[in-house]
């Protein structure tokens, strides 16, 4: 009766988690048949409408996205703007993180203490200051001066994270290695990053979705030239309102790529998840 109810059990929960899936997925579903209609068959009718007339599907509005020079080039921007920010942020917080959890120097807990500090200073706060300084120094405007700003921002919370992971090392492994003989950078790159890979990868995601999909700072921070996908979207749904074939395939492709991004990394982003939780 036990393994019955077990397995009813497991049954219902996977029963559950299909249809939790089912759910998010759908308005992504309906986002892509939605690209793939044009925009009387969107103005006459729901996306649904697909699975009675399937003939109404056409990559066309895919063809007039590529032709689209503002959406290309912002999707371009949006790469160049999430990819440094993300590795850039990755590799300084791994760094920090080992330095703070394992490195003796001075003043090593007070600077840890305004690390944890700067994670309840809202975003909003530095937006002027910000932009003043980067006024002055040439930066405003620019994909640059929008990556600094997601690094300085993302970097408190990925310290932290990465700190407490790495100070759930077992010592006795890092003194192991000091005893054979490696140097702080070799047991850096040859021990705590394989360790620590599960939180990386969770960091990583985090962080790339966070830059991928923002706009604040982009409005902010970036000129026309360099706004992201996001910025570029909105400003073309204030400008045409109706666009719905440019702007459909456009919001898909937005949407998408932070998908599969998490999708190849769920593995890892589960571990890390869980890291801690159990022993």
């Amino acid at each position: 009766m036990n393994a019955v109810r077990r397995g009813l059990g497991n049954s219902l929960v996977q029963a559950l988690l299909v249809v939790v899936g089912l759910v998010w997925l759908t308005p992504l579903a309906g986002l892509f048949l939605s690209s793939l209609r044009s925009a009387e068959e969107t103005a006459q009718g729901g996306w649904w409408t697909v699975f009675t007339s399937p003939g109404q599907l056409s990559f066309d509005n895919y063809s007039a996205l590529l032709e689209n020079a503002g959406i290309t080039q912002a999707f371009w921007n949006t790469v160049l703007i999430s990819v440094p920010a993300t590795a850039l942020v990755v590799v300084v917080a791994a760094l920090a993180g080992y330095a703070f959890a394992w490195l003796d120097f001075p003043g090593r807990e007070p600077l840890f203490l305004l690390v944890v500090a700067l994670l309840v200073v809202p975003v909003q706060i530095g937006l002027l200051p910000v932009a003043k300084l980067f006024g002055q120094l040439g930066l405003f405007g620019t994909i640059p001066g929008v990556v600094l700003f997601h690094v300085a921002y993302g970097l408190p919370f990925a310290v932290f994270l990465l700190r407490n992971y790495f100070a759930e090392i077992p010592k006795e492994m890092l003194e192991a290695a000091r005893m054979d003989g490696g140097s702080e950078w070799r047991i850096f790159t040859r021990l705590v990053l394989p360790v620590g890979r599960p939180a990386i990868a969770s960091l990583a995601i985090f962080q790339f979705l966070w830059v991928w999909n923002d706009m604040l700072v982009a409005l902010l921070f970036a000129d026309s030239s360099a706004q992201p996908l996001t910025v570029e979207l909105q400003s073309q749904i204030r400008q045409f309102g109706s666009n719905i074939d440019v702007l459909a395939p456009g919001a898909f492709v937005s949407l998408v790529v932070p998908v599969v991004v998490f999708f190849a990394f769920q593995r890892h982003f589960v571990q890390g998840v869980m890291a801690g939780s159990v022993k």
